[in-house]
């Protein structure tokens, strides 16, 4: 199984207009928008392939996720498998120390726990590239040029060593769009930063990048 877990995002529903474009290359996916009652539906330790995290907790009006979510989650990274977390995912579990060290390029949000300036989202048309790497991903990613204005996470906090696969500059500077890193359970964490409006969700080459992601973090 692959559980794709998002919010609604403020009514642009990131996750969910992905996710009905790729559904059919992945038949094994469940998806759910808006409840964290998911997370533990299932055993993740034992029957979930890959986590995909699209949500901020408590936004959007959904409550954080509860203590038993927060186990379930804890539970299957321990084991060591890998987590995708796309857009605002690095703050899905934001209070939770566990997972806010771990989360690899981490949304760092208002008033955050550990005291680190927030993060904020500049609002403009931008073009992603890959970075120069010498990595397998690199020759099947495929660059996203967005004409219509769209968030642009900026100024996020690293909180493994990791590489940066993708970038963009903006007016404020260059930001990584997509890294990829380790957690203390050995875990791959793959962060694709870009999503917020439709336009970019259902956009047709960060469709093919989600797609690429997904196998690469199931090793197929």
């Amino acid at each position: 199984m692959i559980l794709f877990a998002a919010d609604n995002h403020y009514k642009t529903r990131p996750g969910y207009c992905a996710y009905e474009i790729i559904k059919t290359d992945f038949p094994d996916m469940v998806f759910q928008e808006d409840d964290w009652n998911i997370f533990t539906k299932f055993d993740l330790a034992r029957d979930c392939r890959l986590l995909i995290l699209n949500m901020i907790a408590s936004t959007c009006g959904n409550p954080l996720p509860d203590e038993e979510a927060c186990r379930a989650v804890r539970k299957y990274c321990e084991t060591g498998k890998n987590l995708l977390l796309l857009h605002g995912g690095s703050a899905a579990f934001w209070h939770c120390d566990w997972f806010r060290n771990n989360c690899g390029l981490r949304w760092v949000r208002p008033n955050d726990p550990d005291g680190i300036q927030s993060s904020f989202h500049p609002v403009e048309p931008y073009s992603i590239y890959c970075c120069k790497t010498r990595h397998p991903l690199i020759e099947k990613l495929q660059p996203m040029n967005f004409d219509t204005a769209d968030e642009i996470y900026s100024k996020m906090e690293q909180v493994n060593p990791g590489w940066i696969r993708m970038q963009t500059d903006i007016s404020i500077g260059s930001q990584p769009m997509l890294t990829e890193s380790l957690n203390q359970w050995g875990g791959k964490v793959i962060n694709f930063v870009p999503g917020h409006q439709v336009h970019v969700t259902q956009h047709k080459d960060y469709i093919s990048n989600l797609r690429t992601l997904i196998h690469y973090l199931l090793d197929e």
